[in-house]
């Protein structure tokens, strides 16, 4: 294969996985017409909004995002406490219930980012632009109010709309050096008076959270999130980015504004989408990998325990927590979307350790978090909710679905990409650790570089979480397989 094409090999491999799922790559016409009666952002609004413009919002996101969903602002209150407010784009104002452009992001649900091209949910135009928070640019927004206490607890939430500017675009790697004492005040920073300040103190409140939320039981995982290196259209390698200072702030802040949310319209007698992951039914699986690592859990499933395992790990075997992590992922099964009536018991997020929570801090990027700003949008504006109960049920299924295709498109082209990578490398041997088994196969991850296969000889037995030594024989770029053979057992 010339290397010179890989880009756009990966980008009709993705082109074909987004088919093959049932996911349009594509516009379709009748949505672009619609798109061009769209020309300029919603306005502001008098007597019916806030005007917080004054106030130093900045987003944070990866160094190429452009559809910017969240801003956030922190505010030093006596005591202790501190006001906490995310302001989320009001994609609402112009994607309108049942429109063409509503009904291609109701098909597809979800942006999906591939290693080779971004099919964005919502055509560009909005979601990078009129709809984005952009820097700069004055923008119409629901805002999450918060009362933090100094133990990291949200002691009161409201949610109304406002008008907003976005004063300082960050990203992730620069902003978590900075904050970690690694790496000078990023430029963006520095022009805007006093922001270094509100964004240190951000830190400090998002630190008191997350700490709050591990007593509680949240689980602490450390997962792969590669990003291609391409010099021309030549792929070179797959960067693998690690969670640091500022990722951890917008995780924090994201969940506390989404569990905010699902309480906002529980207590308005709302119906909700509600994102839920149930308890583990492999639990007794994790039981006996903890096991093997000389660490005891209890019978039932517990996160507290399972928060403490994982940390235990990580201080123990840091080299093999990326692994255990992933292996622990797969052993709780996937989050899914599930409909919350008004007075009915929340599942709740077993991962996160959260009880009520809904995705609410995207609806650039997911079709749920657009359908709950209609809900919350309703809601403040003394309407009834826009969806009824049997509609919402059937979005939650057809999202979960969708969600799960969208997935395994992303999953598919970074398996190729990975391929291209090992194509000179056939016949090496490698450390691994399974990562998943079931009927359809065994898959293992090698741990240098982190890539994912599948074991075809040798696989009779092998438990996720197992360790063993594989040779790489055979590779397919176009279907994405990278296939070993187990050597001998760690």
């Amino acid at each position: 294969m010339n290397r010179n094409d890989n880009r756009i090999t990966l980008q009709r491999i993705a082109r074909r996985a987004m088919i093959s799922r049932g996911l349009a790559p594509d516009f379709p016409t009748d949505l672009l017409t619609e798109l061009e009666g769209i020309v300029k952002p919603s306005t502001y609004k008098s007597g019916m909004t806030k005007d917080l413009r004054r106030l130093l919002w900045c987003s944070v996101d990866n160094v190429d995002s452009q559809d910017l969903d969240q801003l956030s602002y922190a505010e030093q209150l006596p005591d202790n406490k501190v006001k906490l407010l995310i302001a989320i784009a009001d994609v609402g104002a112009l994607v309108t219930q049942k429109s063409r452009i509503d009904n291609h992001a109701s098909q597809n649900t979800t942006s999906v980012y591939t290693v080779a091209q971004t099919f964005s949910m919502l055509p560009e135009k909005l979601s990078t632009d009129l709809t984005s928070l952009s820097p700069d640019k004055d923008r119409y927004a629901v805002v999450v109010e918060m009362i933090i206490d100094d133990d990291g607890a949200v002691q009161q939430a409201d949610i109304y709309l406002a008008m907003v500017f976005n004063h300082a675009k960050l990203e992730y790697e620069s902003l978590g050096n900075w904050l970690e004492g690694n790496g000078s005040i990023p430029l963006d920073i520095s022009k805007v008076k006093e922001l270094a300040e509100n964004i240190q103190l951000q830190d400090r409140i998002a630190q008191k959270m997350r700490a709050l939320r591990y007593e509680h039981g949240a689980l602490d995982f450390e997962t792969i999130e590669a990003r291609p290196v391409f010099d021309g259209d030549s792929l070179s390698t797959m960067n693998v980015e690690q969670k640091n200072r500022a990722k951890n702030l917008i995780e924090e802040f994201m969940i506390a504004a989404n569990s905010a949310t699902a309480r906002y319209l529980a207590d308005k007698k709302f119906p909700s989408l509600r994102r839920v992951v149930r308890t583990p039914k492999r639990w007794s699986r994790i039981v006996e990998l903890a096991s093997e690592h000389g660490f005891s859990l209890p019978e039932k499933a517990e996160s507290k325990s399972l928060s403490a395992y994982l940390k235990f790990i990580k201080q123990n075997e840091p080299l093999h927590f990326v692994d255990m992590s992933i292996s622990v992922l797969k052993l709780l099964g996937a989050g899914e979307y599930v409909v919350e009536i008004p007075g009915s018991d929340s599942e709740g997020h077993f991962g996160l350790a959260v009880k009520d929570y809904t995705h609410s801090t995207a609806p650039n990027r997911r079709y749920p978090d657009l359908v709950t700003q209609r809900l919350i949008k309703s809601a403040i504006e003394g309407h009834s909710a826009p969806y009824s109960v049997e509609q919402l049920e059937e979005i939650a299924h057809h999202c979960t679905l969708k969600e799960d295709d969208a997935r395994k498109v992303e999953r598919q082209v970074e398996k190729s990409a990975n391929a291209m990578l090992l194509e000179s490398r056939i016949g090496e041997v490698f450390e691994a650790i399974v990562s998943g088994a079931s009927p359809k196969g065994t898959w293992i991850r090698i741990f240098y570089p982190h890539v994912e296969g599948k074991l075809v000889n040798g696989f009779r037995g092998m438990e996720v979480g197992n360790k063993l030594k594989v040779r790489l024989i055979q590779i397919d770029v176009e279907a994405g397989f990278i296939d070993f053979e187990r050597i001998e057992n760690m």
